[in-house]
């Protein structure tokens, strides 16, 4: 029934996610023009509000939960498990505080309305994962603006998205090049939850009545520990919290 709902729905989300995006690509050029990086960043987190209001239109049940009071005026990073793009507008949104930056594939810098000119003029470390040099070039960029502009970071460790919710090892090369560069910056672990039942057939139909969930787990302070010591603590604590979830599901 989902997937029969899905063929009727996800036409009316997909005309509504697009038309946001093509709304605020011009939006955001002239925010960016008139405001600098402060009015481009408000333009961009209020796209990222509509485009999370969207998946309602899919029956979708979003839940974002954080009891932890995080630092502000201080550097984040957010390590996060990966199930689907449905991952990361809700996390632009609630992260808005934080100017949380993601680390993408260069590809996405062209051809996509809204998405590619924020992650061109936004901040983002845009890597082509064929060429290493370029890679670690552009991570390295991104912790040098954390540190100067008490930025954040979202970083998926495992590489790819889940296309079945399975965690897959962390890989620690990313994100132990930003710590090592920002050693005083907060690691966060966040769960993600369901993200890829909406997306199980493909981009066509979208699963309809799936619920979805963002867990913001216990911060951990990297101080007099490496990098892959914090970074496998995180995977264990997104890997434990994912696992309770199932067992209350």
């Amino acid at each position: 029934m989902k997937k029969v709902l899905g063929y009727i729905f996800s036409p009316i989300h997909y005309l509504f996610f697009g038309f946001f995006l093509l709304l605020f690509h011009p939006i955001q050029w002239l925010s960016l023009k008139l405001g600098g990086y402060s009015g481009h960043k408000r333009s961009v987190d209020i796209l990222n509000y509509f485009l999370t209001s969207t998946y309602y239109l899919m029956g979708t049940r979003a839940k974002f939960t954080n009891v932890h009071r995080l630092p502000e005026g201080r550097p984040i990073l957010f390590i996060a498990n990966h199930q689907s793009m449905y991952d990361i507008p809700p996390m632009i949104w609630h992260f808005r505080k934080y100017h949380a930056k993601f680390i993408s594939k260069i590809e996405l810098t062209k051809g996509i309305p809204s998405i590619s000119f924020n992650l061109k003029y936004g901040g983002a470390a845009n890597i082509n994962r064929k060429d290493p040099k370029q890679s670690i070039g552009e991570i390295l960029k991104l912790a040098q603006r954390m540190r100067d502009q008490n930025w954040s970071a979202v970083i998926f460790p495992e590489g790819t998205r889940s296309k079945n919710g399975e965690m897959r090892a962390f890989a620690v090369a990313g994100a132990a090049t930003i710590l090592k560069k920002v050693p005083e910056a907060l690691v966060v672990p966040v769960a993600i939850k369901g993200a890829w039942k909406l997306v199980q057939h493909g981009a066509f139909p979208l699963s309809f009545g799936e619920k979805m969930s963002w867990t913001v787990l216990t911060p951990i302070e990297p101080a007099g520990r490496t990098p892959e010591a914090v970074l496998k603590e995180a995977e264990e604590a997104v890997k434990n919290e994912m696992a309770d979830q199932m067992r209350k599901a």
